[in-house]
């Protein structure tokens, strides 16, 4: 079973966290429900990029990015190489190293799950 490391994030998970999750879960949904309330302001249709996160570690084990969440990520805050849309990330064989970046272009923030 993979596990998630979420790196310190002041707003989200000021200590870190690591978590377990199954592989084929989608990396927001398990962020959420291990009360790490990144946001979401489009409900994971990849039509922003308010759940940005950058893969620090296990990249190459998510699926593949798709057209359109490639179009959104190069509006992101903080765009890095290995940056992804955590509601489009699914949780692969290996173990992953999350880093929340601290700011996001959230205009409209979503209530907590």
């Amino acid at each position: 079973m993979p596990k998630i490391v979420f790196l310190p994030n002041e707003e989200f998970c000021p200590e870190g966290m690591v978590v377990e999750a199954q592989e084929g879960e989608n990396l927001l949904e398990v962020a959420h429900n291990a009360g790490v309330e990144i946001h979401h302001a489009c409900d994971c249709s990849c039509a922003c990029t308010t759940c940005h996160v950058v893969i620090r570690e296990g990249y190459d084990s998510l699926n593949d990015t798709s057209e359109q969440e490639e179009d959104m990520l190069d509006k992101a805050w903080g765009l890095e190489m290995d940056s992804r849309l955590s509601c489009q990330c699914v949780v692969g064989k290996e173990d992953l190293v999350v880093e929340i970046p601290k700011y996001n272009l959230n205009h409209a923030n979503e209530a907590a799950h």
